[in-house]
């Protein structure tokens, strides 16, 4: 499921045929893109571009849409987009790993009354039977778009959703650690406590990991080495855990304390201790690792806690299955729908953490979390070198269209 590597040679810049002519594509006068939300699960502040992306030429990656509803595109403006694939995301390894995600929306599709609806926006209503009907065309086209990603074209209805949405990241923390507590091992991770009730407040984070609420009840499923990377795993909901006997887990999201919860990049850049316009995850975690006397205090100012279940395989999804890197997202459901089939085009960080490679590929909600809310897209970014990178630097517009089976 890790294999999909998004390589930065792999990553052409482009302008779309029929842009200008399309009222879906048009810019509104003035303005560029909006303000941008940080990334990375953490929603820690707001800034912004100075200007679009541009591809080689100097124009914008893409025009902004600030309309409400789903505009159609003609097949031309379709093929001109589909043939621009990234490269990387069209290799035999790459595409087998989308045919096996497809497979998992389908699953997931077909146990839901196929006239029911499953998405209604102006312009476009979507029922769960041509979601499906979507997927399994989409599957069998699969081993050809290689060679032929213009079939996504010529077999598929676009649309394209507006205003634009917010692409964040996440991914797969790796954390070492034990099956019991040691010098090496001292930060607990928790199944969820017999006394936790749905709705119900539990005990804050400062009670849990300062005052040992949950201590000596036998909860603990490992023990981490890093209390930071530890807090991180909270943030992104799973992880992988190597254990000492060189054996491998998947701590998975098994539920949370009922607390709000606050980003300590808001924290931190309300407290003047990082600048507004460099709050990101790397910045978080070299600030945490400078001031060690400081940093208790500051993850007790996010009382929410997660628990965590100890599983074979992962991450699973919302959705139940298995995530596929740079295709599987988060998204909210109700502007969503797990099942849906979405084109996606937005610029990736590069090494700099600036949004400068341009993307475009086929992405598929398949899990939502609590930060996610509204037209915002959270790509699940791997576990491979560099996962971290991209997912705690990714934080931009990006457009997105619906793929329906013609």
């Amino acid at each position: 499921m890790m294999q999909n590597r998004i390589a930065r040679d792999g990553l052409e810049k482009w302008r779309p045929f029929g842009m200008r002519r399309s009222p879906l594509f048009a810019r509104s006068p003035g303005k560029t893109f909006p303000a941008l939300i940080l990334a990375c699960a953490l929603a820690l502040c707001s800034c912004s571009l100075k200007k679009s992306l541009p591809d080689e030429d100097g124009d914008a990656l893409f025009q902004p849409l600030e309309r409400f509803g789903a505009f159609p595109l003609s097949r031309a403006e379709a093929g001109s987009i589909a043939g621009r694939m990234s490269p990387s995301l069209r290799s035999v390894q790459s595409l087998q790993a989308l045919s096996d995600a497809l497979e998992r929306s389908a699953a997931h599709v077909s146990a839901r009354p196929p006239g029911a609806l499953a998405l209604s926006m102006p312009g476009l209503k979507l029922t769960y039977g041509e979601l499906g009907a979507t997927l399994a065309r989409l599957r069998a086209l699969t081993p050809r778009l290689a060679a032929h990603p213009e079939l996504l074209a010529s077999e598929f209805r676009w649309h394209r959703l507006g205003p634009d949405f917010l692409f964040t990241g996440y991914y797969e923390p790796i954390l070492r650690a034990g099956r019991a507590k040691s010098a090496a091992f001292p930060y607990p991770l928790y199944k969820p406590p017999p006394d936790l009730r749905k709705g119900v407040a539990y005990h804050t984070r400062r009670g849990i990991d300062r005052e040992g609420a949950l201590a000596g009840r036998g909860l603990e499923i490992a023990w981490v080495e890093s209390e930071i990377e530890a807090f991180f795993l909270h943030i992104q909901g799973s992880g992988r855990l190597l254990f000492e006997d060189g054996s491998v887990g998947h701590a998975l999201y098994a539920g949370q304390n009922n607390r709000a919860y606050v980003p300590i990049g808001r924290v931190l850049r309300d407290r003047g201790l990082l600048p507004a316009d460099g709050v990101n995850l790397p910045a978080i975690r070299a600030w945490l690792l400078a001031n060690p006397d400081k940093r208790a205090e500051l993850f007790d100012a996010n009382p929410s806690y997660v628990f965590f279940r100890l599983a074979a395989q992962g991450p699973i999804g919302a959705m139940g299955k298995v995530l596929t890197p740079y295709v599987s997202a988060a998204v909210d459901t109700s502007v969503l729908p797990f099942g849906s089939a979405l084109f996606s085009i937005l610029p990736l960080p590069d090494a700099e953490g600036r949004a400068a490679l341009p993307f475009y590929g086929l992405v598929l909600p398949q899990d939502r979390g609590g930060a996610i809310r509204g037209r915002r897209v959270d790509l699940f970014c791997g576990m491979e070198e560099g996962a971290g990178h991209t997912a705690g630097h990714l934080n931009a517009k990006g457009a997105v269209y619906v793929l329906t089976k013609r």
